[in-house]
């Protein structure tokens, strides 16, 4: 017989119920009425603090790129719809996510080839890793994309990517909130009808309007929930940091840290989806801090190491990592002569909207979480 009594605590104000044989009745005719007692599971499902079913992991560039070029070989942008290696934290497989409610993959295209056109209800992000003559398109806008560049497919939005018949093999990871957007059971899917669509403005059109620091289009009205700048280049992003690391001595917990934003409303560049660019200087460390929210960090620039909950994570460019929710970590960069920059995809506009965002620095060892393994 199932134990009903595997969550007591004997701490004053938690649920503390021994099982006995007339509660175990009491249980089995409110279970055939679809019903169960609170103090059953509530100390379950109201933990001292943020309990993450994901665990921290590496998937290292040089592992998968191979496997990855391999699937260029078995399948079809048409058959397989998007030709996609997604990563698989081995504590949210029931929902294919990275980590949280995050799902990422990395995606091969050749020259000449094309993904069709769709569009759904889930936010997605592309970070370009490797080739020349990647491009997306999203509602009639085409953006040509170089390594390091961010572009942004927001929910609802057509959109579809190719790459130019004289580029080279493409690879760019995938983010999205799939499974979020699931588990609000809120996610719709729809095939373009004609399978492409035009594309209606000039090429680089949004980041020529809309990327110009410190200045907005005049008329240039925007009510839409996600950035119009629909294109984060990696050059522009890069040039940013280095000024502020002329400037600023940056956090102790995230080194010179920038988000990117929507250039109308200065917030997240969507609304279930956020991401920043942060550089740690030569021989930078960081102190320890965690906070709600999960992560997912792609290695742009650089290597170096990071410890998540005691476990030490060695990377280098490309690789890429999480830190789950409430996860204690810091950064290292391995090099004394060059920097090292961490493209971050998180869920961090979910949790502000939702007054959920908490934070807390490590108060031992300087800062420095003991490495336990």
């Amino acid at each position: 017989m199932a134990r009903h009594d595997q969550y007591r605590e004997e701490v004053a104000g938690r649920a503390n119920v021994e099982d006995t044989p007339e509660l175990l009745a009491y249980y089995s005719d409110l279970e055939k009425k679809g019903a169960a007692a609170l103090w059953t599971v509530a100390n379950k499902i109201e933990p001292w603090e943020p309990v993450s079913q994901s665990v921290p992991m590496i998937w290292r560039y040089g592992d998968l790129r191979d496997d990855v070029l391999r699937s260029v070989e078995l399948v079809t942008p048409e058959k397989a719809g998007r030709r996609v290696i997604y990563l698989d934290n081995p504590g949210r497989s029931d929902v294919a996510a990275a980590v949280g409610w995050i799902y990422a993959g990395l995606q091969v295209m050749h020259p000449g080839e094309r993904a069709s056109a769709h569009r759904h209800s889930a936010s997605a992000i592309r970070f370009i890793m490797e080739g020349q003559g990647a491009y997306t398109v999203v509602d009639g806008h085409k953006m040509t994309l170089g390594v390091n560049d961010f572009v942004l497919t927001p929910n609802g939005t057509w959109h579809e990517h190719a790459v130019d018949e004289a580029g080279t093999p493409c690879i760019w990871q995938d983010g999205l909130d799939i499974p979020f957007v699931n588990a609000m059971e809120a996610n719709f899917y729809e095939v373009h009808p004609d399978l492409a669509q035009a594309v209606t403005y000039p090429v680089d059109d949004v980041t020529r309007t809309w990327g110009n620091p410190g200045l907005t289009p005049g008329g240039g009205a925007w009510d839409k929930g996600y950035s119009p700048l629909l294109k984060y280049e990696w050059d522009r992003t890069y040039e940013a940091l280095s000024g502020l690391a002329q400037a600023r001595d940056g956090s102790p917990f995230d080194g010179l840290l920038m988000d990117y934003v929507n250039p109308v409303t200065n917030g997240p560049v969507m609304q279930t989806l956020g991401a920043s660019m942060q550089m740690l200087r030569p021989g930078e460390k960081t102190k320890a801090h965690r906070h709600t929210g999960s992560y997912l960090y792609q290695v742009c620039k650089g290597s170096g190491h990071s410890v998540i909950n005691g476990k030490r994570f060695d990377w280098t460019e490309r690789d890429i990592f999480c830190v789950p929710s409430w996860a204690w970590h810091e950064h290292a960069n391995g090099s004394a002569r060059e920097d090292a920059c961490l493209f971050c995809l998180s869920d961090l506009p979910v949790m502000r909207a939702l007054g959920l965002y908490r934070e807390e620095a490590f108060g031992d060892n300087g800062g420095q979480q003991p490495v336990t393994a």
